[in-house]
């Protein structure tokens, strides 16, 4: 079964580069960024893992716990994450999960439940589809799902600009519009009354009936 927004992300217990986790006592009371890949040793994931080495920081600073997953077995994304290291000259501190045995991409509908049971003899080809982020909030549920072709690096400042949105909108009764950024006017959800609005939101600007900005929140 497909997974899609606002469903409960599925919970497994998993080996990583830094021990067993059980998922959802990993993602306890934050939001997560679940993204996978392939293959160890592949260029444009390479890249990827050192672009979110680099930005560590960041998601730290907004309280999102970033775990990445791979295709193959735990022991070797502790020497692939040497090649990271000399690739983007970060260290990756967070935990990868080893998916040797195509469980966890599996259980995430990244894969058919009949393609085995091994990650051996398995090329990045096979396992092209297992290129997806998943953001999971504290609840447990499903927030963002994006999947890139395996030519295509992505985008992680876009990734931390949807959790901005993500996290502002859980707040308040808001929502951004097209291309929005930290700091842009907002907004207004239909939830929300004139009336209320006027309260909640003095000043905001009437663009169409159903279209009401005002200032981010603070």
């Amino acid at each position: 079964m497909s997974l899609r927004i606002n469903d409960t992300a599925p919970n497994f217990t998993a080996e990583t580069t830094q021990g067993t986790i059980d998922f959802h006592e990993f993602v306890g009371d934050s939001y997560v960024v679940l993204f996978s890949h392939p293959k160890d040793f592949t260029p444009v994931c390479t890249t990827e893992l050192g672009a979110v080495a680099t930005l560590e920081e960041q998601f730290a600073k907004r309280g999102v716990k970033v775990i990445g997953l791979s295709v193959d077995k735990v022991s070797d994304h502790g020497k692939w994450a040497e090649d990271i290291k000399d690739v983007s000259g970060a260290t990756v501190s967070f935990p990868i999960i080893g998916d040797y045995d195509l469980k966890v991409a599996k259980l995430y509908d990244m894969l058919p439940g009949d393609e085995g049971d091994s990650c051996e003899g398995r090329t990045p080809a096979n396992n092209a589809p297992v290129r997806t982020v998943f953001v999971v909030g504290p609840d447990k549920k499903i927030k963002l799902t994006l999947a890139y072709p395996m030519t295509t690096g992505r985008n992680f400042d876009e990734i931390l600009r949807v959790l901005d949105s993500i996290q502002l909108t859980a707040k308040h009764k808001v929502a951004t519009p097209a291309n929005w950024k930290q700091g842009e006017d907002v907004i207004i959800t239909g939830a929300v009354s004139n009336e209320e609005a006027d309260k909640i939101f003095p000043g905001y600007k009437t663009v169409k009936p159903y279209l009401r900005t005002t200032e981010q929140p603070k």
